[in-house]
């Protein structure tokens, strides 16, 4: 991946992200794009910098996490497995509301998210821009709260383009 402004990434922000004193700032990055742009490789990225710097990382796909917590309900491990994700500095949650989320599921990301509100930083890759989170999430409560939780301390990247992957599987056809 380039930073290239045409993409959406500038070096500057990405200097300025390398640095880590967002996550030092306990604030948020949100990587908003169409699927292929990047927003994976980004957020991994990011994390990757914070493991270097002495930090901790979690990586996890949304709907990774949303079915582990669920699993965690009913093996009695759920306070166990919440206390796991706060301890990280760095919690990427990559694929985010890919997919419509039931109550539950919004609730225990409430549970995270306010875990981790002011104590550590969380990284969040969607292809859904934040203006249309509210009617993603369903619940305008819930919707408020995860938003007010991650939004308003978080730096948001817009990556544009297309496909990476279909750019590198047209490179290696040539």
């Amino acid at each position: 991946m380039t930073c290239e402004a045409a993409r959406g990434l500038e070096k500057s922000v990405v200097r300025s992200l390398a640095s880590c004193q967002w996550v030092r700032s306990k604030q948020n990055v949100i990587i908003v794009g169409a699927t292929g742009t990047g927003k994976t490789f980004l957020g991994t990225a990011l994390a990757q910098i914070a493991c270097r710097l002495g930090m901790r990382a979690l990586c996890t796909r949304g709907p990774r996490l949303l079915h582990e917590l669920s699993i965690a309900h009913g093996d009695g491990s759920y306070t166990a497995l919440l206390q796991k994700i706060a301890k990280a500095d760095v919690l990427v949650i990559d694929d985010f509301l890919i997919a419509p989320l039931k109550d539950q599921e919004r609730r225990d990301l409430l549970e995270v998210l306010e875990d981790r509100y002011d104590r550590s930083s969380t990284v969040i890759t969607t292809q859904v821009p934040t203006k249309t989170w509210h009617e993603a999430l369903s619940d305008p409560t819930i919707a408020d709260a995860i938003c007010d939780r991650v939004i308003h301390n978080a730096h948001v990247i817009t990556l544009r383009g297309g496909s990476m992957r279909k750019r590198k599987a047209t490179a290696v056809e040539t």
